[in-house]
């Protein structure tokens, strides 16, 4: 088999990514950046297919809820490394692009979506969904749902209609100064009680060491899972202290993660406990880092959707027996979003456990007509 088109399908989607602008709050030391929204982008969405001369196409997105984009000198860089390659050749590809990046200026990671259509390839080859294809873990992966935290009433009544939904597990995302977070976090502990998992998101808290210090010790009290980016990755040295002085796992190298070399230096040099991932950036460098972090005995923390609103993450939530959650946003904005232009069957949670399709490849099954009548171009 050989692949002869690679055409990427530019689609008009309202933005998912808000814009916002940064107010400042404190001065010297105690000085932080807090954000403000401004509205959101209006942004393209781009879908890349990959067609071959025995009539398979695969089918990815580019990015998921970010980086949604492929720049047109990467378009036409990709169709001069693999056009006439078999696609079966994932290994082998995943190494010439990964030698091309550099050269190209481009980040690490950008040609996520071209390996994930390889795998949709493969898969419908095979007649065989993608889980099956890597060796299913098990049926369903429980999923964790992402609460609201624009007040503390609001906050404690969105994480118990979560419960009553069946999540098993609930992550914050705030962002105030560390002692008041302390205060919510123990009101979310009392109103869910023991049995529902927590996990702390700092990625906005802008933490000093000594707050994310202090946050992690009161997160250990509370039997917090994981204490989520509680610093900037590139504070390699302080994420190693903190890794260290604390027992709740770290979870870091969001950031980085489009770079797997560097996500892999950040776990073998103690700055993380668990390693973030987003398909996004290729199954074929998830699986590495899955079996990198299985062998030190770890996780792999998979981040939002991974491309096609959720399928892609659905299908490997299920097969990385070391990966232990499903993210899911509320609100549509990374799944039901995609029937906007005509994905049929974005997954869903169904009594807070996620379970992909059993038909080939990623199992996307598609509206031809509204993605046409959602086309802005055709490359």
């Amino acid at each position: 088999m050989k692949i002869t088109q690679i055409t990427l399908t530019i689609l008009h989607l309202p933005g998912n990514t808000s814009l916002f602008s940064l107010e400042e709050q404190g001065i010297g030391l105690d000085r932080r950046w807090v954000p403000r929204s401004q509205g959101r982008a209006d942004e393209h969405i781009h879908l890349l297919r990959v067609q071959t001369d025995e009539s398979i196409e695969g089918i990815c997105t580019v990015g998921d809820a970010r980086y949604t984009q492929l720049r047109r000198a990467e378009l036409e860089q990709l169709r001069l490394l693999c056009l006439g390659e078999n696609p079966f050749d994932r290994e082998r590809l995943a190494e010439k692009l990964t030698a091309a990046t550099r050269g190209m200026f481009s980040r690490p990671g950008w040609w996520g979506a071209f390996d994930n259509c390889l795998w949709d390839i493969v898969g419908k080859a095979a007649g065989l969904p993608v889980h099956a294809l890597l060796g299913r873990a098990r049926e369903s992966a429980p999923a964790y749902y992402n609460n609201r935290s624009d007040g503390l009433e609001v906050m404690l009544e969105d994480t118990l209609h979560a419960v009553e939904l069946g999540f098993p597990g609930v992550k914050d995302h705030f962002r105030r100064a560390a002692a008041e977070n302390i205060v919510w976090q123990q009101a979310m502990r009392d109103a869910v009680g023991p049995g529902i998992a927590l996990f702390h998101d700092a990625a906005l808290a802008d933490y000093s060491y000594a707050d994310a210090l202090r946050v992690g010790r009161a997160l250990e009290e509370l039997d917090f899972r994981w204490l989520e980016e509680p610093l900037p990755d590139a504070r390699q040295g302080e994420l190693q202290r903190l890794a260290e002085a604390l027992d709740i796992p770290v979870l870091a190298c969001e950031t980085l993660m489009n770079d797997s070399d560097l996500s892999a230096r950040w776990l073998i040099s103690g700055a993380t406990d668990l390693l973030r991932a987003n398909a996004r950036h290729g199954t074929t460098n998830i699986l590495k880092l899955a079996h990198l972090a299985e062998l030190y005995g770890t996780t792999i923390e998979l981040n939002g959707p991974g491309g096609l609103f959720g399928l892609v993450h659905a299908h490997l939530c299920v097969s990385l027996g070391n990966s232990s959650y499903y993210e899911y946003f509320p609100g549509g904005t990374r799944d039901e979003i995609g029937w906007q232009i005509g994905l049929l069957n974005p997954p869903l949670p169904e009594r807070g456990f996620i379970r992909p399709p059993d038909t080939p490849g990623w199992g996307a099954q598609w509206d031809w007509a509204q993605l046409e009548s959602c086309t802005v171009e055709v490359l």
